[in-house]
């Protein structure tokens, strides 16, 4: 310490360097240290603002009327994501040759193929001697995302239609033409897997002009996986495709459009700027909430998060706050953000319709230990996925568990996975219900979303006025030799047609009303097997209708089982009620008494099964014993097993439940 000091002393003399400096040299001179060594700055931070500087200043180089927000929109498997690493590759966003669906950023995402989550991405692309400014969102194909599909165009003035070559419209395809025309979007047409063997552009193209009457002639063919042609599609999204409208003078409209969880920054705004700009240090307040808050940092995806100084009117980007928005429910999605004091100069934005729950299933541990991770583990996905409903319940067989909704039944597979997958989670999940409603005498109406709940007619007599079954409208698109197929599985399904159209020569659109119940009832799969995966689904809801529907219980000695509980049409009681005995039956342990297992519907036993007791011999030691000595040993027997089974309880492990529950 007196050797440091000694030093500070000597060099206070020299005037031309710190003290900090020369305390430095001094360090160096003697152990000859390099000069890094006591460096605190990071070169590579240096170098990445630079990049961003220079990324900044192009972009605000780039008039209003150079930006296009488009996005991609097909039906699932059609090669959205594909295209989209193909796009970001011509633009320099990201290198060439790197990993696959760039915009997929959860695992479940890359396992499947599928996109799960809307994601978005800027890019500056040269045309004609000008930078232009685009803004792609990628989204989901699958019916269960729509609400996702929805809010993007909201932020879009235009979509890439894009359809598979070899498989031609399907039915999603059909669904966000509508949706999207509905919106007054510009739809560009565009055929992907051109260089597929069975890929045939005419046929589709002929497709396209009559279902949607759109000029299809001029589609861009392309292979988003070869890279064939890609090269010419962003020419015509900046000439076919509108710039956004908005002033950058005018007071701040920002539209929030999706939202995330950071640990250490809290909610993560994706906002779409209207009018204004908005930058660090701003105070914005919300319409929907009220709440003020001082915005601690503005960026665009490029494709990762990339921090800007300001975000202009037209953008696409992401805003946090410092201090950051704690609860994910504050954001509320469809909400307009505007400046402090500028409340009253400013119109809010019409906003999105919250996404319906769907489905249901409960959801326990396989061990109650694990009760207190799996809470932490469902409580984080559901962070960034605002769909999912969480309520807690109690099941008297398997113990603490929740009540789970979501929009569809991938979108409860996609959410299973998660668990397992992220989290490691082992849980145990009831097949997916959907809610009913009650109408009681008094005309109040009641949504039950949980099986275990639903009142018996027999106990409510007089008190029920009716009992009422939620119905979608189906849309099947498939092949003309799989009519009669899928129009028999439709009426198997008590299915109501509504429409059959020959939209080609070999394609057909068929309409069916169908109950909810029976399509979350793997209706999906029994579709694709009878048309050998040629036939594709789209639904929308059609409304409550009045139904014969019981609760149906499995019963064990008599004591109904309620994690099993499930609510069907009563022509269906008999068929599932045999087969839940018979699959129980294979999973419950022998007890030392007799045990009867029995699906009920109401009070009236619709099948049984019964497990034979273990039975020691009593006759054993009898040789040449008298018939009645027999008898009476038996009935002694028979006796005991009554009593035993009066006072005994039968122990099912959580395993037997686990194999009865899964498919």
């Amino acid at each position: 310490m007196r050797r440091c000091l000694g030093y500070l002393a000597k060099f206070q003399s020299q005037p031309r360097l710190s003290n900090a400096q020369l305390f430095l040299a001094s360090l160096r001179s003697q152990y000859a240290l390099p000069f890094h060594a006591f460096s605190c700055g990071r070169p590579r931070l240096a170098s990445n603002s630079l990049v961003v500087s220079k990324l900044e200043q192009k972009i605000a180089d780039i008039p209003l009327e150079r930006y296009r927000n488009f996005c991609i929109v097909a039906h699932v498997d059609h090669g959205k994501s594909t295209l989209s690493d193909r796009l970001l590759e011509i633009t320099g966003t990201i290198e060439p040759g790197g990993k696959k669906q760039v915009l997929d950023k959860l695992d479940v995402e890359r396992e499947r193929g599928i996109t799960v989550k809307a994601q978005t991405c800027s890019m500056i692309y040269k045309y004609k001697g000008d930078d232009y400014l685009l803004h792609l969102v990628d989204t989901p194909g699958h019916v269960d995302f729509r609400a996702e599909v929805s809010r993007s165009y909201a932020s879009c003035g235009g979509a890439i239609l894009l359809v598979d070559a070899s498989q031609g419209v399907q039915a999603q395809t059909v669904a966000n033409f509508y949706l999207a025309f509905s919106q007054g979007l510009y739809l560009l047409p565009v055929l992907n897997k051109v260089d597929l063997p069975t890929a045939e552009p005419s046929r589709v193209i002929e497709q396209i002009n009559d279902t949607f009457e759109l000029d299809a002639d001029n589609a861009v063919l392309v292979s988003a996986k070869t890279g064939r042609n890609v090269e010419k599609l962003l020419p015509e999204v900046i000439e076919k495709i509108p710039p956004p409208e908005g002033e950058t003078s005018k007071p701040l409209r920002m539209l929030l459009v999706d939202s995330w969880y950071s640990s250490y920054r809290g909610v993560i705004l994706l906002v779409r700027l209207f009018d204004g700009t908005i930058r660090a240090g701003d105070h914005v307040v919300s319409f929907a909430t009220g709440i003020k808050y001082i915005v601690g940092e503005v960026g665009i995806m490029y494709p990762d998060q990339t921090p800007q100084t300001v975000l202009r009117a037209g953008q696409i980007g992401y805003v946090c706050f410092n201090p950051g928005m704690k609860r994910i429910q504050d954001a509320k999605t469809g909400d307009t953000f505007t400046t402090v004091g500028s409340q009253a100069a400013v119109e809010p934005l019409p906003g999105f319709e919250e996404p319906k729950t769907m489905v249901f299933v409960a959801a326990y541990p396989t061990d109650q230990s694990d009760y207190g991770h799996l809470e932490d583990s469902i409580n984080q996905i559901t962070l960034n996925d605002r769909s999912v409903t969480v309520q807690k319940e109690y099941s008297e067989a398997l113990g603490a568990g929740w009540r789970l909704g979501f929009l569809g039944t991938l979108h409860c597979s996609v959410f299973e996975d998660r668990l397992r997958q992220e989290h490691g989670a082992t849980i145990i999940i009831t097949p997916p219900t959907v809610p009913f409603q009650v109408v009681w005498s008094n005309g109040k109406e009641e949504i039950i979303r949980n099986p275990a709940k639903f009142p018996e007619a027999e106990d409510f007599k007089g008190k029920l006025r009716e009992l009422r079954e939620p119905y979608v409208l189906v849309t099947v698109t498939l092949p003309e030799e799989y009519v009669g197929k899928v129009i028999e599985l439709c009426e198997v399904n008590r299915g109501e047609q509504k429409e059959l159209t020959f939209f080609t020569a070999t394609q057909v659109i068929l309409k069916y009303e169908i109950p909810l119940a029976q399509l979350v009832d793997d209706f999906f799969g029994k579709l694709k097997g009878a048309t050998k995966g040629y036939a594709t689904l789209d639904y929308e809801e059609a409304g409550w209708r009045q139904s014969k529907i019981v609760k149906l219980q499995l019963l064990v000695n008599k004591v109904p089982v309620d994690a099993v509980a499930r609510v069907v049409h009563i022509t269906q009681t008999e068929r599932l009620g045999k087969e839940w005995v018979k699959k129980f039956k294979e999973h419950v342990d022998r007890q030392m008494f007799e045990v009867i297992i029995q699906a009920a519907a109401g009070r009236h036993v619709v099948a049984r099964e019964t497990i034979k007791p273990f039975r020691k011999d009593v006759l054993q030691k009898l040789h040449a014993s008298d018939v009645s000595r027999r008898r009476k040993l038996l009935e002694n027997q028979k006796e005991g097993r009554k009593k035993l089974r009066a006072v005994g309880n039968v122990s099912i492990e959580n395993s037997a439940f686990q194999k009865f529950l899964a498919k």
